[in-house]
């Protein structure tokens, strides 16, 4: 698999496994708890409840506005699920999340592979430190209708994602967005707060991989080191560019 399945199938937004239970819960519209997948990006689960129109699904785009006005910085920890389209492989990670906006994030990936991907402004590297390897790929292309376009861009959502009402009856305040780019490979992203707080973020990519993650710990707008979001080369490693 080349890296820049990387924003789609990585442990970041969408490699991540959920366990049975967990995709069950999602299914009938409770919350369930991700996991990692293998390195790549990670795509957010799929409740495939009906979109409810009513006010807490305003309420969520509200939130989500209310989130993204104003912020800067963010540091958070994540625990991240994600379940392959079969059902059959539930895979789950962790790490620390730093974002700089705009264009700019770190995803630290601690278990159960280490992995370290960089959003610095033009490109997207994976450093996968296991095989002491770096791929690296235009960010415009390899972001586009992921999650981490809807966090790191200061764009209007409108730009990017079609926002739609969806409410799961969990007691949090939930926004379903549909990426607009006809060939996404993310085809849709749930996103639930907890009062101003994100706490979870469901991904469904277009293999039918479910991906769920949770944030904790979260620190909006501290003050970040710029070079958390510059990678350098290795010695001796592997420095592969992807088209």
């Amino acid at each position: 698999m080349n890296i820049f399945s990387l924003l789609r199938r990585v442990p970041a937004f969408h490699r991540m496994g959920l366990r049975a239970v967990d995709r069950v819960n999602c299914r009938s519209g409770s919350q369930g708890q991700m996991g990692p997948v293998s390195p790549s990006w990670g795509v957010l689960l799929v409740l495939l409840a009906i979109p409810l129109i009513g006010q807490a699904a305003s309420t969520g785009e509200e939130r989500l506005r209310g989130y993204l006005k104003g912020l800067e910085t963010l540091r958070a920890e994540f625990h991240q699920y994600t379940l392959s389209a079969d059902g059959g492989r539930m895979i789950e990670s962790e790490g620390t999340l730093y974002l700089q906006r705009p264009g700019r994030f770190r995803w630290e990936y601690r278990e159960p592979l280490e992995q370290v991907i960089v959003a610095d402004g033009s490109r997207v590297w994976l450093h996968d430190i296991e095989l002491d390897q770096i791929s690296h790929q235009s960010q415009a292309s390899a972001l586009d209708g992921t999650p981490a376009q809807l966090l790191a861009s200061d764009e209007p959502i409108e730009t990017h994602f079609q926002i739609l009402a969806w409410d799961a009856g969990d007691g949090r305040d939930w926004v379903e967005l549909q990426p607009k780019q006809a060939d996404a490979q993310v085809t849709r992203i749930r996103i639930g707060f907890i009062g101003s707080d994100l706490d979870t973020l469901l991904m469904e990519d277009s293999f039918g991989q479910l991906t769920r993650f949770s944030f904790l710990a979260s620190k909006r707008n501290p003050k970040l080191d710029a070079k958390l979001f510059k990678m350098e080369q290795p010695l001796g490693g592997d420095f592969l560019e992807m088209r």
